[in-house]
């Protein structure tokens, strides 16, 4: 969990020394998955540069710690019993431009107005995991993309090609891995410097407004609870004669895809004094739907790693391909091991989502539930604009709460693509974005994001839901 500012202990060093793996399975090392199917992965014109990016990889301090790791899987396991509610959000593709202070801090500000709304309306902890800090890969449903003729690679991430349509910017130069890793490293820095510096206590929380929240119809709506909350520091602070130290920090934890699978095992690591290997590029890495198959690659690294893992599950998956998945990757049942994150559609989850669920509780597993209501709603508009409709969204967020209720299951978080930036990419919304309003700040390279104010709606529309069921 990212708390402050901390250096890397011994305990975090790399040691080298292949062995069993800890759960008792086949023998596993982090690149054993080179034996099985790799899908997504790129095609790196020189084998040998990339195996010198992969050598200084291997040498470099790791970005997280196996500490924060656990932390982490702890949290997530309170989720899973109903103890805690999980936000999960951040950039559908990280760009190495993006990585600047004002639009870091911009981020974290929404999040922690989305966390404020959470914690006050749920009544509970909010664990905070950003989609941050590594999430510069990207899956694609064509490895290759025409455009008036000219047929070129497709854009993969910064970490792998540019998005420029040229020959030159779309060839997988392994360069970009290193690259990748240092943006990570000075947006971790710079967040755990905002968090020790006192960013994140709740007595500043008048310093996270966004300008352009400050005229949407919800800012009444936000305006009320800070002010409740302020006024409930106020009476905890009277009481202990000063700030309450317990509420001036805010952890954050980070995520993004396990993907390019050479970057993610250069930095997974042996840790002394504690069992098993740990990724240490990210706290909760997740594997995607075009990369879960049973015997492929992403599947056979994940499943040697301590890392909390997330699970993306797509309208596609039925039980008989889920529980497979899940006795490969949690063979001993292990409370916070594990996140579904189904994206089924608001059309699909009716449909989709109570096998699943029925399935899961009659195993007998303890998984986390987490709704991520946008991939599933992407569609694509008469002029071109790739967006998502936040009507949609919200009915998708909307039944999931409901079924869940309905079958005597518990959805413990939300999986959302967002940015503290003022953009334009879904429609609708408080403000009543139009097809006609995507053009005027349509910046993502992949994936519609929802901005600021419609985040925000979201968190409060979650609280009215919790309030709705309450009240039932």
């Amino acid at each position: 969990m990212i708390t402050g500012v901390r250096t890397v202990s011994p305990v975090d060093n790399p040691v080298a020394s292949p062995r069993a793996d800890a759960r008792g399975t086949a023998a596993w090392r982090p690149d054993s998955w080179r034996s099985r199917p790799a899908l997504q992965l790129p095609k790196y014109p020189e084998a040998e540069a990339l195996d010198r990016v992969l050598g200084k990889l291997g040498t470099l301090p790791p970005l997280v710690t196996s500490g924060e790791v656990l932390t982490l899987k702890e949290q997530l396991a309170h989720a899973a019993a109903g103890k805690a509610f999980v936000l999960q959000g951040g950039d559908c593709a990280e760009s190495f431009d993006g990585c600047e202070s004002p639009r870091i801090a911009a981020l974290l500000k929404v999040l922690l107005q989305m966390s404020l709304v959470l914690v006050y309306g749920l009544n509970r902890p909010v664990v905070r995991v950003g989609r941050m800090a590594g999430q510069y890969a990207k899956p694609r449903s064509a490895d290759l993309e025409t455009r008036n003729g000219l047929t070129l690679p497709s854009y993969r991430g910064d970490n792998v090609n540019a998005p420029a349509f040229t020959a030159e910017a779309r060839i997988p130069d392994p360069q970009r891995l290193l690259s990748g890793y240092y943006h990570a490293a000075a947006t971790l820095n710079f967040v755990r410097g905002l968090i020790d510096g006192g960013f994140t206590d709740l007595h500043q929380l008048a310093t996270w407004n966004l300008g352009f929240v400050e005229h949407s119809e919800l800012r009444h709506e936000y305006e009320k609870i800070s002010r409740s909350v302020l006024d409930a520091l106020r009476f905890i602070d009277s009481l202990q004669h000063g700030p309450a130290d317990v509420l001036s920090q805010i952890s954050m934890a980070t995520s993004h895809e396990a993907l390019h699978l050479h970057y993610e095992s250069a930095l997974t690591r042996e840790v002394p004094r504690r069992s098993g290997w740990f990724n240490l590029s990210t706290h909760m890495p997740w594997i995607g739907m075009r990369t879960a198959g049973l015997d492929g690659a992403h599947v056979e690294y994940c499943r040697g790693i301590q890392n909390p893992l997330g699970i993306k599950v797509g309208p596609s998956v039925d039980p008989d391909d889920l529980l497979p998945l899940l006795d490969v990757l949690d063979p001993d049942n292990e409370p916070g091991r594990i996140t579904l994150i189904h994206r089924l559609g608001s059309d699909k989850i009716d449909a989709r989502l109570p096998p699943l669920l029925d399935a899961v509780k009659r195993s007998g597993r303890t998984v986390l539930w987490v709704s991520d209501p946008m991939h599933g709603n992407t569609e694509s508009t008469k002029s071109g604009y790739k967006t998502r409709r936040f009507e949609r969204i919200f009915t998708e967020l909307r039944r999931a709460f409901e079924i869940h209720r309905d079958l005597g299951s518990h959805l413990g978080g939300v999986h959302l693509e967002l940015t503290g930036d003022d953009v334009t990419e879904c429609i609708g919304g408080a403000r009543g974005i139009d097809e006609a309003g995507l053009q005027r700040a349509y910046r993502s390279h992949v994936d519609p994001r929802l901005n600021c104010e419609q985040a925000l709606e979201l968190a409060l529309q979650i609280v009215h839901l919790h309030q709705e069921e309450a009240g039932a």
